[in-house]
């Protein structure tokens, strides 16, 4: 195995084991769940916009398997402090990528998001790595029923 995947292995395990901007927001103003009845993953995103459309506060809550909450942790990261339309067109090519249809998202600081080009090779996995993803959007479009992945 590369040096490569084995790091980005690790970063999944890290990411994992010890979650980023885990557990309930204070301040947030948008949230959403959802729901992957395939592996049982589970995922509430608390989000808090602001009035001119910049996520300045991401945070989940949930359980489900180590790429579902590692694509949740690398997410509430790589995503604070952008504004929703950025937020919109970086899902678009994280969608993308994951499912083998596009290259991995280049913006600036988005590196992390190569981690789960991998993904693809495993079409069932797909599922977990964008739960949170269409969680998110889901939030943003404030729709109060809960994304299911079937």
């Amino acid at each position: 195995m590369s040096d490569f995947r084995e790091l980005y292995q690790e970063m999944i395990l890290d990411h994992s084991r010890s979650p980023r901007n885990f557990g309930p927001s204070e301040n947030q103003n948008l949230s959403a769940r959802g729901y992957n009845p395939l592996c049982g993953d589970e995922v509430e995103i608390h989000l808090y916009r602001d009035g001119d459309s910049i996520l300045r506060e991401i945070s989940f809550e949930g359980c489900g398997c180590a790429i579902s909450t590692a694509s949740a942790s690398i997410l509430s990261e790589v995503l604070k402090g952008r504004s929703e339309a950025e937020v919109r067109e970086i899902f678009a090519e994280f969608r993308q990528m994951v499912t083998g249809e596009g290259a991995p998202p280049s913006r600036d600081g988005l590196m992390k998001l190569q981690v789960f080009g991998g993904v693809k090779e495993f079409p069932s996995r797909v599922k977990c790595a964008t739960l949170v993803w269409h969680t998110l959007i889901q939030a943003l479009d404030e729709k109060e029923e809960e994304v299911c992945t079937e």
